[in-house]
Protein backbone atom coordinates (compact mmCIF):
# COMPACT_ATOMS: atom_id res chain seq x y z
CA UNK A 1 0.00 0.00 0.00
CA UNK A 2 1.39 3.80 -0.39
CA UNK A 3 4.12 4.88 1.97
CA UNK A 4 2.87 7.14 5.80
CA UNK A 5 4.68 9.86 3.79
CA UNK A 6 1.82 10.17 0.95
CA UNK A 7 -0.17 11.60 3.00
CA UNK A 8 -1.97 14.69 2.43
CA UNK A 9 -4.13 17.54 3.85
CA UNK A 10 -5.17 18.52 0.79
CA UNK A 11 -8.94 17.06 -0.87
CA UNK A 12 -9.20 16.01 -4.60
CA UNK A 13 -10.51 19.10 -6.23
CA UNK A 14 -14.27 18.97 -7.48
CA UNK A 15 -13.16 20.22 -11.68
CA UNK A 16 -10.38 18.46 -13.53
CA UNK A 17 -9.45 19.66 -17.05
CA UNK A 18 -9.98 15.94 -18.33
CA UNK A 19 -13.48 15.18 -20.07
CA UNK A 20 -16.01 13.69 -17.83
CA UNK A 21 -16.65 10.24 -19.14
CA UNK A 22 -20.49 9.03 -18.18
CA UNK A 23 -19.36 5.24 -17.35
CA UNK A 24 -18.93 4.66 -21.32
CA UNK A 25 -16.56 2.24 -20.97
CA UNK A 26 -16.08 -1.82 -22.01
CA UNK A 27 -14.64 -2.52 -18.72
CA UNK A 28 -14.57 -1.39 -15.14
CA UNK A 29 -10.74 -1.89 -15.37
CA UNK A 30 -10.99 0.89 -18.59
CA UNK A 31 -13.08 3.00 -15.74
CA UNK A 32 -9.89 2.71 -13.04
CA UNK A 33 -7.20 4.00 -16.01
CA UNK A 34 -9.22 6.64 -17.30
CA UNK A 35 -9.99 8.36 -13.82
CA UNK A 36 -6.14 7.95 -12.83
CA UNK A 37 -5.60 10.70 -15.37
CA UNK A 38 -7.61 13.16 -13.93
CA UNK A 39 -6.91 14.92 -10.39
CA UNK A 40 -10.30 13.16 -8.60
CA UNK A 41 -10.23 11.13 -5.60
CA UNK A 42 -11.35 9.74 -2.41
CA UNK A 43 -10.97 11.27 0.72
CA UNK A 44 -11.44 9.69 3.62
CA UNK A 45 -11.91 11.79 6.96
CA UNK A 46 -12.33 10.90 10.74
CA UNK A 47 -15.16 10.89 13.27
CA UNK A 48 -15.32 14.49 13.34
CA UNK A 49 -15.20 14.90 9.55
CA UNK A 50 -11.42 16.13 9.53
CA UNK A 51 -9.49 15.03 6.49
CA UNK A 52 -7.20 11.96 7.41
CA UNK A 53 -6.39 10.89 3.65
CA UNK A 54 -6.49 12.25 -0.20
CA UNK A 55 -6.29 9.45 -2.57
CA UNK A 56 -5.93 10.33 -5.99
CA UNK A 57 -7.65 8.10 -8.60
CA UNK A 58 -4.01 7.89 -9.97
CA UNK A 59 -2.67 6.74 -6.39
CA UNK A 60 -5.29 4.35 -5.90
CA UNK A 61 -4.64 3.23 -9.54
CA UNK A 62 -0.85 2.81 -8.39
CA UNK A 63 -1.62 0.59 -5.39
CA UNK A 64 -4.14 -1.36 -7.52
CA UNK A 65 -1.83 -2.49 -9.77
CA UNK A 66 0.83 -3.50 -6.98
CA UNK A 67 -2.06 -5.58 -5.28
CA UNK A 68 -2.72 -7.20 -8.42
CA UNK A 69 0.67 -8.12 -9.03
CA UNK A 70 0.85 -9.37 -5.32
CA UNK A 71 -2.17 -11.25 -5.97
CA UNK A 72 -1.04 -12.87 -8.96
CA UNK A 73 1.76 -14.03 -6.94
CA UNK A 74 0.00 -15.64 -4.10
CA UNK A 75 -1.22 -17.74 -6.95
CA UNK A 76 -4.52 -15.95 -7.53
CA UNK A 77 -6.33 -16.14 -11.34
CA UNK A 78 -8.93 -15.19 -13.06
CA UNK A 79 -12.22 -16.31 -11.91
CA UNK A 80 -10.82 -17.21 -8.41
CA UNK A 81 -12.96 -15.44 -5.99
CA UNK A 82 -11.45 -12.65 -3.29
CA UNK A 83 -12.76 -12.12 -0.21
CA UNK A 84 -12.43 -8.68 1.56
CA UNK A 85 -13.94 -7.42 4.50
CA UNK A 86 -15.24 -3.84 3.20
CA UNK A 87 -13.74 -0.86 5.85
CA UNK A 88 -14.38 1.97 4.39
CA UNK A 89 -10.73 3.18 3.44
CA UNK A 90 -8.08 3.46 0.94
CA UNK A 91 -6.69 -0.64 1.93
CA UNK A 92 -9.90 -1.86 0.56
CA UNK A 93 -10.45 0.32 -2.67
CA UNK A 94 -6.93 -0.41 -3.54
CA UNK A 95 -7.25 -4.51 -3.08
CA UNK A 96 -10.92 -4.35 -4.71
CA UNK A 97 -9.42 -2.62 -8.24
CA UNK A 98 -6.59 -4.74 -7.90
CA UNK A 99 -9.01 -8.04 -8.51
CA UNK A 100 -10.37 -6.07 -10.87
CA UNK A 101 -6.75 -6.09 -13.13
CA UNK A 102 -6.06 -9.78 -11.75
CA UNK A 103 -9.31 -11.10 -13.53
CA UNK A 104 -10.21 -12.14 -9.88
CA UNK A 105 -13.80 -11.28 -8.16
CA UNK A 106 -13.94 -9.52 -5.40
CA UNK A 107 -16.39 -10.39 -2.67
CA UNK A 108 -17.18 -7.45 -0.34
CA UNK A 109 -18.02 -8.65 3.34
CA UNK A 110 -19.45 -7.11 6.08
CA UNK A 111 -17.88 -5.52 9.10
CA UNK A 112 -18.68 -7.05 12.95
CA UNK A 113 -20.64 -3.61 13.88
CA UNK A 114 -23.84 -4.92 12.08
CA UNK A 115 -24.32 -8.18 14.23
CA UNK A 116 -24.58 -8.84 17.94
CA UNK A 117 -21.05 -9.63 18.74
CA UNK A 118 -18.00 -11.96 18.57
CA UNK A 119 -19.34 -15.77 17.86
CA UNK A 120 -22.46 -14.40 15.73
CA UNK A 121 -20.06 -12.34 13.72
CA UNK A 122 -17.53 -15.42 13.01
CA UNK A 123 -20.72 -17.61 12.18
CA UNK A 124 -21.95 -15.20 9.69
CA UNK A 125 -18.42 -14.38 7.96
CA UNK A 126 -17.78 -18.56 7.58
CA UNK A 127 -21.46 -19.07 5.90
CA UNK A 128 -20.39 -16.50 3.10
CA UNK A 129 -17.08 -17.78 2.96
CA UNK A 130 -18.51 -21.20 2.80
CA UNK A 131 -20.73 -19.76 0.03
CA UNK A 132 -18.58 -17.80 -2.21
CA UNK A 133 -15.35 -19.88 -2.00
CA UNK A 134 -12.70 -17.62 -1.92
CA UNK A 135 -8.76 -18.51 -2.70
CA UNK A 136 -8.19 -15.82 0.66
CA UNK A 137 -10.05 -13.48 2.97
CA UNK A 138 -8.26 -9.93 3.17
CA UNK A 139 -9.00 -7.82 6.18
CA UNK A 140 -8.22 -5.14 8.45
CA UNK A 141 -5.66 -6.70 11.61
CA UNK A 142 -8.28 -5.30 14.18
CA UNK A 143 -10.28 -7.47 13.43
CA UNK A 144 -7.90 -10.42 12.55
CA UNK A 145 -9.35 -12.37 15.67
CA UNK A 146 -12.55 -13.03 14.05
CA UNK A 147 -11.84 -13.13 10.70
CA UNK A 148 -9.08 -15.20 10.82
CA UNK A 149 -11.37 -17.65 13.04
CA UNK A 150 -13.89 -17.82 10.05
CA UNK A 151 -10.98 -18.19 7.38
CA UNK A 152 -9.46 -21.36 9.21
CA UNK A 153 -13.68 -22.77 9.82
CA UNK A 154 -13.44 -22.95 6.25
CA UNK A 155 -9.83 -23.97 5.37
CA UNK A 156 -9.47 -20.46 3.40
CA UNK A 157 -6.04 -18.62 3.73
CA UNK A 158 -7.14 -15.58 5.79
CA UNK A 159 -4.46 -12.31 6.00
CA UNK A 160 -4.93 -8.98 7.26
CA UNK A 161 -4.31 -6.70 4.53
CA UNK A 162 -1.32 -4.74 6.04
CA UNK A 163 0.34 -7.53 6.16
CA UNK A 164 -0.10 -8.71 2.89
CA UNK A 165 1.06 -5.23 1.59
CA UNK A 166 4.43 -6.41 2.57
CA UNK A 167 4.27 -9.30 0.57
CA UNK A 168 6.83 -9.14 -3.11
CA UNK A 169 5.08 -7.48 -6.19
CA UNK A 170 7.09 -8.93 -9.56
CA UNK A 171 5.69 -7.01 -12.44
CA UNK A 172 3.52 -9.45 -14.66
CA UNK A 173 1.27 -9.26 -17.43
CA UNK A 174 -2.47 -9.13 -16.14
CA UNK A 175 -5.25 -10.60 -17.99
CA UNK A 176 -8.05 -8.46 -20.15
CA UNK A 177 -10.97 -8.34 -19.18
CA UNK A 178 -14.12 -8.60 -21.42
CA UNK A 179 -17.27 -6.87 -20.74
CA UNK A 180 -19.44 -10.17 -20.37
CA UNK A 181 -16.74 -11.70 -17.68
CA UNK A 182 -17.97 -11.53 -14.11
CA UNK A 183 -16.80 -8.23 -12.61
CA UNK A 184 -17.85 -9.29 -8.43
CA UNK A 185 -19.82 -10.83 -6.46
CA UNK A 186 -22.15 -9.14 -4.07
CA UNK A 187 -24.08 -10.03 -1.57
CA UNK A 188 -27.64 -8.46 -0.69
CA UNK A 189 -28.11 -7.51 2.83
CA UNK A 190 -30.75 -10.29 3.40
CA UNK A 191 -28.15 -12.74 2.90
CA UNK A 192 -27.17 -13.63 6.37
CA UNK A 193 -28.19 -17.43 6.90
CA UNK A 194 -28.49 -18.72 3.26
CA UNK A 195 -26.75 -16.39 1.14
CA UNK A 196 -26.18 -16.33 -2.64
CA UNK A 197 -23.63 -14.02 -4.13
CA UNK A 198 -25.42 -12.17 -6.87
CA UNK A 199 -23.13 -12.29 -10.29
CA UNK A 200 -22.31 -8.64 -11.72
CA UNK A 201 -20.84 -8.62 -15.00
CA UNK A 202 -18.50 -5.60 -16.31
CA UNK A 203 -20.84 -4.66 -18.91
CA UNK A 204 -23.79 -4.97 -16.20
CA UNK A 205 -22.14 -2.33 -13.87
CA UNK A 206 -21.20 0.02 -16.58
CA UNK A 207 -24.57 0.17 -17.74
CA UNK A 208 -25.93 0.92 -14.64
CA UNK A 209 -23.51 3.13 -13.65
CA UNK A 210 -24.23 5.35 -16.44
CA UNK A 211 -28.34 5.17 -16.28
CA UNK A 212 -27.71 6.09 -12.74
CA UNK A 213 -25.32 9.18 -13.78
CA UNK A 214 -27.05 10.25 -16.87
CA UNK A 215 -30.65 10.13 -15.00
CA UNK A 216 -29.30 12.49 -12.02
CA UNK A 217 -27.73 14.34 -14.50
CA UNK A 218 -23.90 14.29 -13.45
CA UNK A 219 -21.87 16.61 -14.80
CA UNK A 220 -18.86 19.21 -13.94
CA UNK A 221 -18.53 20.40 -10.13
CA UNK A 222 -20.51 17.64 -8.48
CA UNK A 223 -18.72 16.16 -5.47
CA UNK A 224 -20.43 13.30 -2.66
CA UNK A 225 -20.12 12.82 0.99
CA UNK A 226 -21.26 9.38 1.93
CA UNK A 227 -21.56 7.02 4.99
CA UNK A 228 -23.19 4.03 3.79
CA UNK A 229 -21.21 0.80 3.69
CA UNK A 230 -19.13 -0.72 1.06
CA UNK A 231 -20.30 -4.12 1.64
CA UNK A 232 -24.04 -2.85 0.56
CA UNK A 233 -24.93 -2.25 -3.21
CA UNK A 234 -26.14 1.44 -2.32
CA UNK A 235 -22.48 1.90 -0.70
CA UNK A 236 -20.55 -0.39 -2.67
CA UNK A 237 -21.93 0.62 -6.59
CA UNK A 238 -23.16 3.88 -5.88
CA UNK A 239 -20.72 5.70 -3.50
CA UNK A 240 -17.73 4.33 -4.52
CA UNK A 241 -17.69 2.43 -8.42
CA UNK A 242 -19.70 5.04 -9.59
CA UNK A 243 -17.41 7.52 -8.32
CA UNK A 244 -14.65 6.20 -10.41
CA UNK A 245 -16.72 5.64 -12.93
CA UNK A 246 -17.87 9.19 -13.79
CA UNK A 247 -15.11 10.43 -12.39
CA UNK A 248 -16.06 12.22 -9.23
CA UNK A 249 -14.62 13.47 -5.92
CA UNK A 250 -16.37 11.78 -3.04
CA UNK A 251 -15.57 12.55 0.79
CA UNK A 252 -16.19 9.65 3.26
CA UNK A 253 -17.11 9.23 7.06
CA UNK A 254 -16.94 4.99 8.37
CA UNK A 255 -20.28 3.86 8.68
CA UNK A 256 -19.91 3.34 12.52
CA UNK A 257 -18.29 7.19 12.94
CA UNK A 258 -22.13 8.00 11.45
CA UNK A 259 -23.58 5.52 13.87
CA UNK A 260 -21.96 7.60 17.08
CA UNK A 261 -22.50 11.43 15.35
CA UNK A 262 -24.77 11.33 12.96
CA UNK A 263 -24.95 15.20 12.29
CA UNK A 264 -21.24 14.98 11.07
CA UNK A 265 -22.43 13.48 8.05
CA UNK A 266 -24.17 17.20 7.16
CA UNK A 267 -21.06 19.06 8.48
CA UNK A 268 -19.24 17.64 6.15
CA UNK A 269 -22.02 18.40 3.69
CA UNK A 270 -21.81 21.74 4.73
CA UNK A 271 -17.95 22.05 4.82
CA UNK A 272 -17.45 21.17 1.51
CA UNK A 273 -18.80 23.77 -0.14
CA UNK A 274 -19.13 21.86 -3.44
CA UNK A 275 -21.02 19.24 -2.44
CA UNK A 276 -24.08 18.11 -4.27
CA UNK A 277 -25.18 14.95 -3.94
CA UNK A 278 -25.15 12.11 -0.98
CA UNK A 279 -27.22 8.94 -0.17
CA UNK A 280 -29.44 7.32 2.76
CA UNK A 281 -31.83 5.55 3.32
CA UNK A 282 -34.65 7.15 5.18
CA UNK A 283 -33.35 5.67 9.07
CA UNK A 284 -30.41 8.22 8.26
CA UNK A 285 -32.25 11.34 7.18
CA UNK A 286 -34.80 10.15 10.61
CA UNK A 287 -32.20 10.29 12.87
CA UNK A 288 -30.61 13.60 11.60
CA UNK A 289 -33.89 15.03 12.64
CA UNK A 290 -34.20 13.43 15.79
CA UNK A 291 -30.80 14.56 16.99
CA UNK A 292 -31.15 18.25 15.41
CA UNK A 293 -34.65 18.76 16.97
CA UNK A 294 -33.29 20.33 20.54
CA UNK A 295 -30.32 22.22 19.00
CA UNK A 296 -30.77 25.77 18.01
CA UNK A 297 -29.01 28.27 15.25
CA UNK A 298 -29.14 25.69 13.01
CA UNK A 299 -28.36 27.88 10.10
CA UNK A 300 -25.37 29.11 12.07
CA UNK A 301 -23.67 25.72 12.24
CA UNK A 302 -25.40 24.41 8.64
CA UNK A 303 -25.78 24.97 4.86
CA UNK A 304 -26.85 22.68 3.09
CA UNK A 305 -28.20 24.81 0.13
CA UNK A 306 -25.98 23.49 -3.06
CA UNK A 307 -27.18 19.92 -1.83
CA UNK A 308 -29.21 19.71 -5.21
CA UNK A 309 -29.74 15.65 -4.66
CA UNK A 310 -30.48 13.95 -1.29
CA UNK A 311 -31.01 10.08 -2.91
CA UNK A 312 -33.18 8.22 -0.85
CA UNK A 313 -33.33 4.03 -1.30
CA UNK A 314 -32.53 0.74 0.04
CA UNK A 315 -35.64 0.61 2.34
CA UNK A 316 -39.25 1.68 2.13
CA UNK A 317 -39.11 5.69 2.04
CA UNK A 318 -41.59 7.35 4.76
CA UNK A 319 -43.07 10.69 3.82
CA UNK A 320 -43.14 11.91 7.24
CA UNK A 321 -39.47 10.98 8.21
CA UNK A 322 -38.98 13.13 4.76
CA UNK A 323 -40.89 15.73 5.88
CA UNK A 324 -39.44 16.11 9.51
CA UNK A 325 -35.89 16.21 7.78
CA UNK A 326 -37.42 19.10 5.48
CA UNK A 327 -38.78 20.82 8.59
CA UNK A 328 -35.73 20.35 10.73
CA UNK A 329 -33.09 21.58 8.14
CA UNK A 330 -35.15 24.34 5.81
CA UNK A 331 -33.48 26.36 8.17
CA UNK A 332 -30.09 25.36 7.08
CA UNK A 333 -31.21 26.06 3.27
CA UNK A 334 -31.79 22.19 2.79
CA UNK A 335 -34.62 22.14 -0.30
CA UNK A 336 -37.77 19.64 -0.11
CA UNK A 337 -36.74 19.32 -4.33
CA UNK A 338 -33.33 17.75 -3.67
CA UNK A 339 -35.24 14.70 -2.22
CA UNK A 340 -34.32 11.78 -4.83
CA UNK A 341 -36.39 8.72 -4.16
CA UNK A 342 -35.25 5.55 -6.12
CA UNK A 343 -35.90 1.61 -6.07
CA UNK A 344 -32.79 -0.70 -6.88
CA UNK A 345 -31.42 -4.24 -5.57
CA UNK A 346 -28.40 -5.94 -5.85
CA UNK A 347 -29.91 -8.33 -8.01
CA UNK A 348 -30.02 -5.28 -10.80
CA UNK A 349 -26.78 -4.39 -9.80
CA UNK A 350 -28.27 -1.04 -8.16
CA UNK A 351 -30.54 0.91 -9.24
CA UNK A 352 -33.97 0.22 -11.17
CA UNK A 353 -35.55 3.61 -11.32
CA UNK A 354 -35.05 6.76 -10.06
CA UNK A 355 -36.97 9.99 -9.48
CA UNK A 356 -36.11 12.88 -11.91
CA UNK A 357 -34.11 15.70 -10.31
CA UNK A 358 -36.18 18.60 -8.37
CA UNK A 359 -39.15 16.05 -8.47
CA UNK A 360 -38.91 15.51 -4.87
CA UNK A 361 -41.29 13.65 -2.71
CA UNK A 362 -44.61 12.60 -4.28
CA UNK A 363 -46.95 9.87 -2.82
CA UNK A 364 -50.11 8.84 -3.81
CA UNK A 365 -53.03 8.20 -0.95
CA UNK A 366 -53.79 4.09 -1.87
CA UNK A 367 -56.90 2.49 0.30
CA UNK A 368 -55.59 -0.45 2.93
CA UNK A 369 -58.03 -3.09 0.95
CA UNK A 370 -56.49 -2.09 -2.30
CA UNK A 371 -53.18 -2.77 -1.07
CA UNK A 372 -53.94 -5.96 0.59
CA UNK A 373 -56.19 -7.08 -2.41
CA UNK A 374 -59.59 -7.50 -0.31
CA UNK A 375 -62.82 -6.55 -0.66
CA UNK A 376 -63.52 -2.88 0.70
CA UNK A 377 -65.47 -3.22 4.30
CA UNK A 378 -67.98 -0.56 3.40
CA UNK A 379 -69.05 -0.79 7.04
CA UNK A 380 -65.87 0.87 8.31
CA UNK A 381 -64.41 3.82 7.02
CA UNK A 382 -61.75 4.21 4.67
CA UNK A 383 -57.60 3.70 5.47
CA UNK A 384 -55.10 5.04 3.55
CA UNK A 385 -51.52 4.65 3.40
CA UNK A 386 -49.25 7.19 1.48
CA UNK A 387 -47.02 5.28 -1.42
CA UNK A 388 -44.21 7.28 -2.30
CA UNK A 389 -43.57 7.57 -6.18
CA UNK A 390 -39.92 5.90 -6.66
CA UNK A 391 -39.42 7.53 -10.34
CA UNK A 392 -39.01 6.45 -13.69
CA UNK A 393 -36.75 3.12 -15.33
CA UNK A 394 -33.38 3.65 -15.59
CA UNK A 395 -32.37 3.92 -19.65
CA UNK A 396 -32.96 0.59 -21.54
CA UNK A 397 -34.74 -0.77 -18.71
CA UNK A 398 -37.55 -2.26 -18.42
CA UNK A 399 -40.11 -2.57 -15.49
CA UNK A 400 -43.44 -4.00 -15.46
CA UNK A 401 -45.71 -5.06 -12.73
CA UNK A 402 -47.23 -8.81 -12.91
CA UNK A 403 -49.74 -10.92 -11.49
CA UNK A 404 -48.95 -14.52 -9.79
CA UNK A 405 -49.37 -15.96 -13.16
CA UNK A 406 -46.72 -13.88 -15.10
CA UNK A 407 -49.77 -11.65 -16.52
CA UNK A 408 -49.17 -8.46 -16.93
CA UNK A 409 -50.77 -5.76 -15.14
CA UNK A 410 -52.25 -2.25 -15.99
CA UNK A 411 -51.24 1.01 -14.40
CA UNK A 412 -52.61 1.07 -10.96
CA UNK A 413 -53.04 -1.95 -10.41
CA UNK A 414 -50.88 -4.17 -7.95
CA UNK A 415 -48.55 -7.10 -8.34
CA UNK A 416 -45.06 -8.36 -8.66
CA UNK A 417 -42.50 -5.89 -9.49
CA UNK A 418 -40.30 -7.27 -12.83
CA UNK A 419 -37.95 -5.39 -14.41
CA UNK A 420 -35.38 -6.36 -17.47
CA UNK A 421 -32.21 -4.64 -19.15
CA UNK A 422 -28.49 -4.81 -19.26
CA UNK A 423 -27.87 -3.89 -15.44
CA UNK A 424 -29.82 -7.23 -14.87
CA UNK A 425 -27.58 -10.25 -12.91
CA UNK A 426 -25.72 -12.83 -14.61
CA UNK A 427 -26.41 -15.26 -12.18
CA UNK A 428 -26.78 -16.00 -8.38
CA UNK A 429 -22.91 -17.74 -8.06
CA UNK A 430 -23.44 -21.33 -8.36
CA UNK A 431 -27.48 -21.33 -6.97
CA UNK A 432 -29.02 -22.43 -10.48
CA UNK A 433 -31.88 -22.61 -8.53
CA UNK A 434 -32.45 -19.60 -7.13
CA UNK A 435 -31.30 -18.21 -10.09
CA UNK A 436 -34.36 -19.77 -11.97
CA UNK A 437 -36.58 -18.54 -9.40
CA UNK A 438 -36.00 -15.26 -9.97
CA UNK A 439 -34.72 -14.85 -13.94
CA UNK A 440 -37.77 -15.76 -16.66
CA UNK A 441 -36.86 -15.99 -19.93
CA UNK A 442 -39.10 -13.22 -21.77
CA UNK A 443 -41.69 -14.33 -24.37
CA UNK A 444 -39.72 -12.07 -26.98
CA UNK A 445 -36.69 -13.44 -26.42
CA UNK A 446 -35.28 -10.43 -25.57
CA UNK A 447 -32.96 -11.17 -22.05
CA UNK A 448 -34.80 -12.70 -19.16
CA UNK A 449 -36.70 -11.05 -17.00
CA UNK A 450 -35.82 -10.51 -13.04
CA UNK A 451 -38.78 -10.86 -10.55
CA UNK A 452 -37.73 -8.85 -7.77
CA UNK A 453 -40.11 -9.76 -4.99
CA UNK A 454 -41.45 -6.73 -4.17
CA UNK A 455 -44.59 -5.57 -4.80
CA UNK A 456 -45.88 -2.39 -6.33
CA UNK A 457 -47.71 -0.77 -9.35
CA UNK A 458 -47.17 1.58 -12.34
CA UNK A 459 -48.11 4.87 -12.76
CA UNK A 460 -47.47 6.67 -16.01
CA UNK A 461 -44.40 5.64 -16.20
CA UNK A 462 -43.17 5.89 -12.39
CA UNK A 463 -43.01 2.89 -9.93
CA UNK A 464 -44.68 3.25 -6.49
CA UNK A 465 -43.31 0.11 -3.94
CA UNK A 466 -45.35 -0.94 -1.20
CA UNK A 467 -43.55 -4.19 -0.15
CA UNK A 468 -42.23 -6.89 -0.24
CA UNK A 469 -44.06 -10.53 -0.99
CA UNK A 470 -42.66 -12.46 1.23
CA UNK A 471 -43.00 -10.49 4.57
CA UNK A 472 -46.43 -10.22 3.69
CA UNK A 473 -48.89 -11.64 6.73
CA UNK A 474 -51.75 -13.59 5.61
CA UNK A 475 -54.91 -14.05 8.36
CA UNK A 476 -57.58 -15.68 7.81
CA UNK A 477 -57.44 -15.00 3.85
CA UNK A 478 -57.11 -11.31 4.22
CA UNK A 479 -53.75 -9.67 3.71
CA UNK A 480 -51.67 -7.40 6.21
CA UNK A 481 -48.33 -5.53 5.45
CA UNK A 482 -46.22 -5.62 8.65
CA UNK A 483 -45.22 -2.08 7.75
CA UNK A 484 -48.46 -0.85 8.41
CA UNK A 485 -48.71 -2.70 11.30
CA UNK A 486 -45.00 -1.57 12.40
CA UNK A 487 -45.89 2.06 11.69
CA UNK A 488 -49.22 2.46 13.37
CA UNK A 489 -47.16 1.58 16.65
CA UNK A 490 -44.57 4.18 15.90
CA UNK A 491 -47.40 6.32 16.27
CA UNK A 492 -47.62 5.81 19.95
CA UNK A 493 -45.35 7.82 21.78
CA UNK A 494 -42.02 6.62 22.85
CA UNK A 495 -41.06 4.74 19.74
CA UNK A 496 -38.47 5.55 16.91
CA UNK A 497 -38.57 3.64 13.63
CA UNK A 498 -36.83 0.33 14.04
CA UNK A 499 -38.49 -0.29 17.24
CA UNK A 500 -41.54 -2.70 16.25
CA UNK A 501 -41.23 -6.06 14.30
CA UNK A 502 -44.29 -7.57 12.71
CA UNK A 503 -44.71 -11.12 11.58
CA UNK A 504 -47.32 -13.77 11.68
CA UNK A 505 -46.93 -16.44 13.99
CA UNK A 506 -48.93 -20.10 14.82
CA UNK A 507 -51.18 -19.92 18.02
CA UNK A 508 -51.90 -22.50 20.37
CA UNK A 509 -55.52 -23.14 18.50
CA UNK A 510 -53.63 -23.92 15.15
CA UNK A 511 -53.96 -20.51 13.78
CA UNK A 512 -51.85 -17.32 12.39
CA UNK A 513 -51.74 -14.10 13.97
CA UNK A 514 -49.75 -11.39 13.65
CA UNK A 515 -47.19 -11.01 15.93
CA UNK A 516 -45.39 -7.91 17.11
CA UNK A 517 -41.82 -7.14 18.87
CA UNK A 518 -41.70 -3.72 20.54
CA UNK A 519 -38.65 -2.55 21.95
CA UNK A 520 -39.53 -1.82 25.40
CA UNK A 521 -38.14 1.44 27.48
CA UNK A 522 -40.51 0.91 30.43
CA UNK A 523 -39.36 -0.17 33.86
CA UNK A 524 -42.22 -0.21 35.85
CA UNK A 525 -44.25 -3.27 35.80
CA UNK A 526 -48.00 -1.88 35.52
CA UNK A 527 -46.85 0.64 32.35
CA UNK A 528 -45.42 -2.35 30.39
CA UNK A 529 -49.02 -3.95 30.84
CA UNK A 530 -50.71 -0.64 29.53
CA UNK A 531 -48.63 -0.20 27.02
CA UNK A 532 -48.91 -3.78 25.91
CA UNK A 533 -52.67 -3.55 25.69
CA UNK A 534 -52.52 -0.31 24.39
CA UNK A 535 -50.09 -1.65 21.48
CA UNK A 536 -52.81 -4.70 21.22
CA UNK A 537 -55.71 -1.89 21.07
CA UNK A 538 -53.76 -0.42 18.13
CA UNK A 539 -52.91 -3.07 16.05
CA UNK A 540 -56.68 -4.65 16.28
CA UNK A 541 -57.76 -1.40 14.94
CA UNK A 542 -55.42 -1.71 11.86
CA UNK A 543 -55.81 -5.36 11.53
CA UNK A 544 -59.14 -6.30 12.79
CA UNK A 545 -57.61 -9.01 14.50
CA UNK A 546 -55.99 -9.77 17.74
CA UNK A 547 -52.23 -10.02 18.00
CA UNK A 548 -49.33 -11.87 19.99
CA UNK A 549 -47.72 -8.52 21.52
CA UNK A 550 -44.33 -9.15 23.21
CA UNK A 551 -42.40 -6.56 24.77
CA UNK A 552 -38.57 -7.14 24.24
CA UNK A 553 -35.33 -4.94 25.51
CA UNK A 554 -33.54 -2.41 23.43
CA UNK A 555 -31.49 -3.54 20.42
CA UNK A 556 -32.69 -6.84 20.68
CA UNK A 557 -34.71 -6.84 16.94
CA UNK A 558 -31.79 -7.87 14.73
CA UNK A 559 -30.84 -6.00 11.55
CA UNK A 560 -29.55 -6.34 8.32
CA UNK A 561 -26.19 -5.51 7.20
CA UNK A 562 -27.15 -2.45 5.73
CA UNK A 563 -28.94 -0.95 9.18
CA UNK A 564 -32.68 -2.42 7.89
CA UNK A 565 -34.93 -4.49 10.51
CA UNK A 566 -34.77 -8.37 9.45
CA UNK A 567 -38.23 -9.56 10.22
CA UNK A 568 -37.38 -13.31 8.82
CA UNK A 569 -34.52 -13.41 11.51
CA UNK A 570 -36.51 -11.46 14.46
CA UNK A 571 -39.04 -14.66 13.66
CA UNK A 572 -36.39 -17.26 13.94
CA UNK A 573 -35.06 -16.29 17.00
CA UNK A 574 -38.32 -15.12 18.62
CA UNK A 575 -39.70 -19.18 17.84
CA UNK A 576 -36.06 -20.53 18.82
CA UNK A 577 -36.00 -18.76 22.11
CA UNK A 578 -33.12 -16.35 21.59
CA UNK A 579 -35.25 -13.59 21.58
CA UNK A 580 -36.07 -13.31 24.96
CA UNK A 581 -39.58 -11.33 25.52
CA UNK A 582 -39.63 -9.24 28.98
CA UNK A 583 -42.11 -10.98 31.38
CA UNK A 584 -45.10 -9.23 32.70
CA UNK A 585 -46.32 -9.62 35.94
CA UNK A 586 -49.83 -11.16 36.58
Amino acid sequence: MSEPTRLTGTPTPNDCPLPRIRSDFATFSDAIDYAAKSRKGLNFHDARGNLERAYPYAELREDALAMAWRLTDFGIAKGDRVALVAETGPEFAALFCACIYTGAWPVPLPLPTSFGGKDSYIEQLAVQLSSCDPKILLYPAEIGEMAGAAAARQNCTGMDWESFATRAAPQVDLPEASPDDICYLQYSSGSTRFPTGVAVTHKALLHNLYGHATTMNVGEGDRVVSWLPWYHDMGLVGCFLSLIANQMSVDYLKTEHFARRPLAWLDLISRNKGTTLSYSPTFGYDICARRISSQSNIEERLDLSRWRLAGNGADMIRPDVMQNFVNAFAPAGFKAAAFTPSYGLAEATLAVTVMPPGEGIRVELVEEERLSGRPRDLSRPARYRAIVNCGKPLPDMDVEIRGENGALKADHQIGKVWCRGPSVMHSYFRDVEATEACLVPSEDGNGAWLDTGDMGYMADGYLFVVGRAKDMIIINGRNHWPQDIEWAVEQLPGFNHGDIAAFAVETENGEEAPAVLVHCRVSDPEERRKLRDQIADKVRAVTGVNCVVELVPPRTLPRTSSGKLSRAKAKRLYLSGEIAPIKLAA
